[in-house]
């Protein structure tokens, strides 16, 4: 699926905003962008609309303003990842998206480095 002029001006301009934490970068991936840092993938954008990564820690963070879950339809059922939609102050504030970025780098890093049991 082709990546449309708009949603490439929007990723690049995600990136930007988002330099605050690191050297963030997009890559395409399925009709939208991953948004990485060293590697590990944070954030993705599909339809111009931010998620960032979200784990059992970080959820209601989200979910206490009404923000939506990123979900995706697959042969008749809906999937839904750990990713939902960043609030709408991240896109005009640089300390906001520095802020929820890092939050979701964060999330990141736990799900890289799980607990090993013993």
């Amino acid at each position: 699926m082709a990546v449309s002029n708009t949603e490439k001006e929007y990723a690049m301009y995600v990136v930007d905003l988002m330099q605050s934490i690191g050297p963030v970068y997009s890559k395409k991936m399925f009709g939208g962008y991953g948004i990485f840092l060293d590697g590990l993938m944070f954030g993705l954008i599909a339809n111009s609309v931010l998620y960032l990564k979200a784990d059992k820690a970080t959820e209601t963070d989200f979910t206490e303003r009404g923000l939506e879950a990123f979900s995706y339809q697959k042969q008749g059922k809906i999937f839904k990842l750990g990713y939902f939609q960043a609030p709408e102050e991240t896109l005009d504030n640089i300390g906001e998206m520095r802020d929820w970025a890092n939050k979701a780098y964060s999330v990141a890093i736990r799900a890289a480095n799980p607990k090993k049991k013993k």
